[in-house]
């Protein structure tokens, strides 16, 4: 694989010519789990393993479930669905808002920024 302008260029065996790989284009390519990396360190994670798990506040209190993880370009964003009924919220994923994640137990603390009234002045 190598860097293009604004894509990565790849070969994939058994493509052999443009007219095939035109053929895979807005293709989804998934790997088997057993073939990525071990993850070795502290505070990385797969994507794949964070979706699903419960959102509680620090003092145990669940808000909803992780829905997604996004980057538009500026750092992941965690997408949650709040617990019954609601817009799903979105918020930065770092350690500020997301101070532990636990995959054991299936869940990430999120503390809620201060909302910051703004006035026109």
């Amino acid at each position: 694989m190598r860097p293009a302008k604004d894509h990565f260029v790849a070969r994939i065996a058994g493509v052999s010519d443009r007219d095939a790989a035109e053929r895979l284009r807005n293709l989804d390519l998934y790997i088997p789990r057993a073939r990525l990396p071990k993850i070795d360190e502290q505070d990385t994670y797969y994507h794949a393993d964070l979706i699903g798990l419960d959102v509680i506040t620090p003092e145990g209190v669940q808000i909803g479930t992780v829905h997604a993880l996004h980057n538009f370009g500026a750092g992941d964003i965690i997408e949650i669905m709040p617990v019954g009924s609601g817009e799903p919220l979105m918020l930065p994923f770092n350690d500020a808002t997301v101070p532990s994640v636990d995959l054991k137990a299936k869940q990430i603390v999120l503390v809620q920024p201060v909302e910051v009234e703004l006035r026109d002045e």
